[in-house]
């Protein structure tokens, strides 16, 4: 069974969808089938990967209120392993019509279990509210990975999501675990920044994601072209990030290298079931496939 991950946090601007794009981008480009959900209004992770915004289109809206499957709604992307359910600003709506559905809170997960077949990774792309919207993106998740700025009004804000999350495995998803803490936007010369990794370190320990997120030109200008930063410049460090991170987050799941033999020497072991990348060479015009281990 696929696994599901949200991308989310009630606090605005911290790269929540930047975080969604790149991290799905980056783990189909290891050949990897990939679902991107937009379960955001604004549905900038839809217009990010190149889709135009269009209403008469299946979107997580329909999803959510029982008018289409989710395997109609699929939307193919420019990388050939990642799929999108887009959305539209009519799934602002859902937050009043699902007031008095029944089963309200599992709409999106009943939607999604025909799809955790197909897919091995399924990325919820959650709207800055706890709203019905975001409630029902963390019942349908195995785990929420939640993307913070390093300062001190996000610790804030990542303790009221915490609250949540435990509210939300008493009563609707027992399973719910926290797949990481990323920082977004991050400066490591700041004194501030390092005191917020620290604090963050303390409080989380293992859970705090190796890999952070630079502040990067690259990955500000790729949505305007439709593109997740690995297609847009895969040379910057924008880029460079996300696929860590998206080897850090597999690695948590895929076996990457194991001995040939029992106490075999390190340049004996062998690639078990690594995953490999595809990079974007520009002067030949093609992907090419790069091994995790390079990295």
């Amino acid at each position: 069974m696929g696994r599901v991950i949200a991308v989310a946090n009630q606090k605005g601007g911290v790269g929540k969808t930047t975080t969604a794009i790149n991290l799905a981008s980056s783990i189909a480009a290891a050949e990897v089938d990939t679902l991107l959900v937009d379960c955001d209004p604004q549905s900038n992770a839809t217009s990010g990967l190149g889709l135009p915004k269009d209403p008469d289109r299946l979107s997580t809206y329909h999803l959510l209120m029982g008018e289409a499957r989710g395997e109609d709604a699929l939307q193919k992307t420019d990388l050939d392993q990642l799929w999108i359910v887009p959305a539209h600003k009519n799934l602002i709506g859902a937050n009043l019509e699902l007031i008095d559905v029944e089963r309200r809170e599992f709409r999106l997960r009943d939607a999604l279990a025909p799809l955790r077949e197909r897919f091995p990774y399924i990325v919820l792309d959650c709207p800055p509210a706890l709203d019905l919207l975001t409630l029902n993106s963390l019942v349908a998740a195995d785990s929420i990975l939640i993307p913070m700025q390093a300062e001190y009004f996000a610790l804030e804000g990542v303790s009221e999501l915490l609250d949540t999350v435990e509210r939300i495995r008493a009563a609707l998803n027992p399973q719910l675990s926290i797949e990481g803490v990323v920082l977004t936007m991050f400066d490591d010369r700041t004194n501030l920044a390092q005191q917020v990794t620290a604090e963050l370190d303390r409080y989380f320990g293992d859970k705090l994601c190796k890999t952070t997120i630079p502040r990067n030109v690259r990955l500000a200008e790729a949505p305007s072209h439709g593109k997740p930063v690995l297609l847009y410049d895969p040379r910057s460090r924008g880029a460079e990030s996300y696929i860590q991170l998206a080897k850090e987050i597999l690695g948590h799941y895929m076996p990457v290298e194991m001995p040939a033999r029992e106490n075999a020497p390190e340049d004996e072991r062998q690639v078990v079931n690594a995953p490999r990348w595809k990079r974007w060479i520009k002067d030949r015009n093609k992907l090419t496939t790069i091994n995790i281990l390079d990295r």
